[in-house]
């Protein structure tokens, strides 16, 4: 039975995923019309794509849950549709996660100024680097889709013998132990890219500090200083996004099992919400993208 519950619980999180999926959108379609237009990629397009794409099919596929949990609930008891979800909304998610810290280790090489020889060495090879960073994103997330596909399927067959919905939904320890390896592994992916995050953040803010006092010293006006601070901004951003994120999974761990809580309403809204409002970041802070968004409203 649908209760007022579940249809405010669609369109609270329906809106922010709905007009994140169209942020995303704008994205893609800008830098593939460029890349048609000029028959080239530099290495910040290709992240910024992989990253709007990933983004774009993540809340798409989040819209598509929401209505389908209302509209027809009893197809989520087929094999394998929920597995299916599960699987590739963890492939998506992790996607967006490392794709977002390969985009913080990038601005971090490319605008901060170390003479160390391994960070001359990363910034040289950098162009080079940034496919195999991709690819490695891509193959990490499959292996954590397989696993989370695993996971569900066999809590799925385990619980087949309930007979009605609410006994199926009904945790057992079993139940949980299976469902904490999924987070546990979520959770790794996600510090792990939140250590990456923090270290490209703050190597980036000391070498701005460094080259502002260095030209306050020399009573030099940088022109490249307000692009310095436009990247420092969009990186902060990239660390405020993600110490969300990190709040919010640790939240899951504790109230996902409990149905119809408004704490996880609130967890997953603000999880969605920040998802669009990250990407409406990197659009202001990338001029092609904010001149054309400003051109197109």
């Amino acid at each position: 039975n649908v209760t007022s519950y579940d249809v405010m619980a669609m369109v609270v999180i329906t809106l922010p995923a709905f007009a994140g999926m169209w942020i995303n959108a704008f994205i893609v379609s800008v830098l593939c019309i460029a890349w048609v237009k000029k028959k080239s990629f530099n290495s910040n397009e290709k992240i910024l794509l992989s990253l709007g794409c990933s983004r774009f099919w993540y809340l798409c596929l989040v819209c598509v849950y929401s209505f389908l949990s209302i509209i027809c609930p009893w197809a989520f008891y087929v094999h394998p549709i929920t597995q299916l979800f599960v699987a590739i909304q963890s492939f998506l998610n992790s996607s967006n996660l490392w794709v977002s810290a390969c985009l913080c280790v990038f601005y971090c090489i490319k605008i901060a100024n170390f003479r160390h020889i391994f960070f001359i060495y990363l910034k040289v090879k950098i162009d080079r680097i940034v496919p195999w960073l991709l690819l490695g994103s891509v193959l990490l997330s499959l292996v954590i889709c397989i696993l989370v596909y695993k996971i569900t399927d066999e809590v799925y067959c385990n619980n087949l013998n309930s007979t009605t919905l609410e006994n199926f939904w009904k945790p057992s320890s079993r139940m949980d132990e299976r469902f904490f390896t999924i987070y546990f592994i979520s959770g790794f992916g996600l510090a792990t890219a939140f250590t990456a995050v923090i270290f490209s953040a703050s190597l980036l803010l000391f070498s701005l500090w460094r080259h502002k006092r260095k030209m306050q010293a020399n009573s030099v006006k940088n022109l490249s200083m307000d692009a310095h601070i436009k990247a420092m901004k969009s990186i902060l951003s990239f660390f405020f996004i993600y110490s969300v994120n990190f709040t919010c999974l640790l939240l899951t761990l504790i109230y996902a099992m409990k149905k119809e809580n408004p704490v996880t309403l609130f967890i997953f809204v603000f999880h969605y919400a920040f998802s669009a409002a990250h990407s409406l970041i990197l659009i202001f802070s990338n001029p092609k993208l904010e001149k054309t968004l400003l051109r197109t409203l």
